[in-house]
């Protein structure tokens, strides 16, 4: 079973003017001479982790990955204005353009998967491949197994923590009773909904719970943009044209070489999501892994990512 790299360091870092609201942080790591792979982290909100970078061969691939608007350390923090998927696609393109990149590999899991597929349907000719996990298209469906009715049946301690702050006469729309709290005016409201609403994610992100995910998780300040960030996408239907948009775009894409990785027990992206895109784009490798959630650090899913990051690398 494949091992994390070890841990690199950036070889550099900087922040990118994307508009006049937003700032973005990018950061480069691996061989500066290697083939191009742009990271796409989760939530939307979620941040960049050092770990990210382990899941390439630092020898051959030139790792990029950014803190996408609003959350890590980009500015202004937890910002909701001029936050769309498609201000996200376009910034991917600012990096690629000031990188010199001509085509560069796209990795995202979870909503990391919503947004490469956004990108490479929007810019088909601008990637060599695909490395997408627990896919999530942001329909409706799937909205409300995971924020309404559905892994609660499977997690109902976690799901108790995550219905506090929200009174019985508002739990029929959970999803806008939150987004009421999240954008309140009121720091103490906005918090104690963003810390529920983030553990409740890391509660059920793994096959076995993890303490230090929950601590993570339930961290003030992520919490805050991971919540914040991913209820204004939720609320907003991922600012698609339609539900199926990404389905129904898929031959854009189904020349581009691509794995699709699934946990069978990833409660966070039900694998019936990943199922009906592998039947959309047979052309995809696809590859269920038995004994593992939704994280991509869970042994099995972990060790089929980087055969592919290493098959990938040329």
């Amino acid at each position: 079973m494949n091992q994390l790299y070890p841990a690199i360091e950036p070889y550099e870092e900087f922040f990118l003017s994307v508009s006049d609201l937003h700032t973005i942080r990018v950061e480069q790591a691996g061989n500066p001479r290697g083939q191009p792979v742009v990271f796409i982290h989760g939530g939307p909100g979620g941040g960049i982790e050092p770990v990210y970078r382990q899941f390439f061969n630092p020898e051959k691939w030139r790792i990029i990955l950014f803190d996408q608007r609003g959350c890590g350390k980009s500015t202004p923090f937890a910002e909701l204005r001029e936050n769309t998927t498609w201000d996200l696609v376009a910034d991917m393109e600012k990096i690629r353009e000031k990188l010199g990149i001509a085509k560069w590999a796209v990795f995202g899991g979870s909503w990391g998967s919503t947004l490469a597929l956004a990108y490479s349907e929007a810019h088909p000719r601008r990637c060599s491949h695909l490395i997408l996990r627990g896919i999530f298209l942001l329909r409706k469906s799937e909205l409300d197994w995971f924020y309404q009715d559905g892994a609660s049946h499977i997690f109902p301690d976690a799901w108790e923590k995550y219905l506090a702050p929200i009174p019985e006469a508002e739990r029929d729309n959970l999803l806008a009773a939150y987004h009421r709290r999240l954008t309140s005016d009121d720091a103490d409201t906005r918090l104690e909904a963003a810390r529920a609403w983030s553990i409740w994610e890391g509660s059920t992100s793994k096959l076995y719970q993890s303490p230090e995910a929950l601590e993570r998780f339930g961290a003030s300040q992520f919490a805050e943009a991971f919540a914040r960030i991913e209820c204004h996408y939720f609320i907003n239907k991922g600012f698609m044209d339609s539900e199926t948009q990404l389905i129904d775009n898929i031959d854009r894409i189904r020349h581009i070489q691509a794995v699709i990785v699934q946990g069978r027990y990833d409660v966070v992206c039900p694998m019936n999501t990943a199922w009906e895109l592998h039947r959309a784009w047979p052309e995809a490798d696809f590859h269920v892994i038995p004994d593992a959630g939704h994280s991509m650090t869970e042994p099995g899913i972990r060790s089929k990512l980087i055969d592919y990051t290493d098959q990938f690398s040329g």
